[in-house]
């Protein structure tokens, strides 16, 4: 039993603030933007969803750069913040989605993004249409 109990133990985040979830954002914003992702986006999820408090969406202009970006983004929240980010997709690099637990992001590869239109789900529209 105390060879699980270190195992565990050794997965366990880094002792560190874990942030709130807008300095958490606010850090994931500066650096994707400082890491040349393109057509940001943030989605307060607050009241809405759920899964997470924030969403951000962003491209990158290739499979490489969406890839770098994910490496790059989980590793300076681990750092940061003492979280472990869930990753999925980052081996195709069209898509990636980074879990944060309170803040998703979404890196896509432009046409990628353009088919699936993730922002139009969850931004406020002019339609008055109920949805």
């Amino acid at each position: 039993m105390a060879a699980t109990a270190a195992t565990s133990k050794a997965k366990e985040a880094p002792e560190k603030d874990p942030g709130t979830s807008e300095e958490l954002l606010a850090r994931i914003v500066e650096f994707l933007e400082s890491e040349k992702a393109e057509e940001l986006v943030q989605i307060d999820l607050r009241g809405h969803s759920e899964i997470a408090d924030y969403m951000v969406i962003c491209s990158g202009r290739s499979t490489r750069q969406v890839t770098a970006l994910a490496e790059k983004l989980t590793e300076m929240i681990k750092l940061e913040f003492g979280r472990f980010a869930k990753i999925e997709g980052k081996s195709q690099g069209d898509w990636v989605l980074i879990d944060t637990g309170d803040v998703i992001v979404h890196i896509f590869r432009p046409e990628v993004r353009e088919f699936y239109q993730l922002e139009k789900m969850w931004l406020p529209s002019g339609d008055t249409e109920a949805g």
